[in-house]
C-alpha cells in the first residue's frame, strides 16, 4: 500500500489549492503513477500554528513501479509543475505532495518511511483514517484510526463538503 499525502494553501496555476490539488492527481499517471482510490479533502489550520491561510489536505492510496526513491522523486517534478517553491519549512505552498508510506517498508530505497511525523498531524491522520482506516503503522503498529484517536482535538481540521474527487 503506498500513500501520498496532498496539500497546499496557496492558489497555483490551476487555481485555488483544493483545484491544484485535484490537477495533481490528474498528472501522477503521466509520471508513472496510478491513483486507485481518493480520501475526502480536508480544510486545515497552518501546523505549526501561523498567519498562513488553512491549507486543503487529502490522501490518495497509488500503485506504482517506481522504487520509494524514484517515486518521491517523481512527487517532487509535481509539485514544480506547480509553482512549488521550497524555501524555510512550513513555508506557504501551492502543492505539497508527502510520500507517507511505501507498503510496510521501514527506511525504504533510502527514503524515511512512513512519514516520520504522519502520526502527529490530524491533517493527514484524518484523511488517512477515512480512506484506510486499518492501515497500520509498520514502526507504531497502530492503525490510521488508533492514531488519530491518540491526537489531541486542537489541530483545526474540518471536512469540505462533499464533492466529487
Amino acid at each position: 500500500m503506498i500513500l501520498v499525502g496532498l496539500g497546499g494553501n496557496l492558489p497555483s496555476v490551476a487555481g485555488d489549492a483544493l483545484a491544484t490539488c485535484r490537477a495533481a492527481l490528474k498528472v501522477l499517471p503521466q509520471m508513472g503513477i496510478t491513483v486507485r482510490a481518493v480520501s475526502p479533502w480536508y480544510r486545515s489550520a497552518p501546523h505549526p500554528p501561523s498567519d498562513q491561510p488553512w491549507f486543503v489536505n487529502g490522501v490518495v492510496l497509488v500503485s506504482s513501479k517506481l522504487p520509494a526513491h524514484g517515486l518521491l522523486a517523481e512527487l517532487h517534478k509535481v509539485e514544480a509543475q506547480f509553482g512549488r517553491e521550497r524555501s524555510v519549512a512550513n513555508a506557504a505552498r501551492t502543492l505539497d505532495l508527502d510520500l507517507l508510506a511505501y507498503d510496510d517498508e521501514i527506511h525504504a530505497d533510502g527514503v524515511v518511511v512512513p512519514h516520520p511525523r504522519l502520526q502527529d498531524r490530524a491533517f493527514v491522520l484524518k484523511p488517512l483514517a477515512a480512506l484506510a482506516p486499518a492501515w497500520r503503522h509498520p514502526i507504531l503498529k497502530k492503525t490510521a484510526t488508533e492514531l488519530l484517536a491518540l491526537l489531541p482535538q486542537d489541530q483545526g481540521v474540518e471536512a469540505l463538503p462533499s464533492q466529487e474527487s
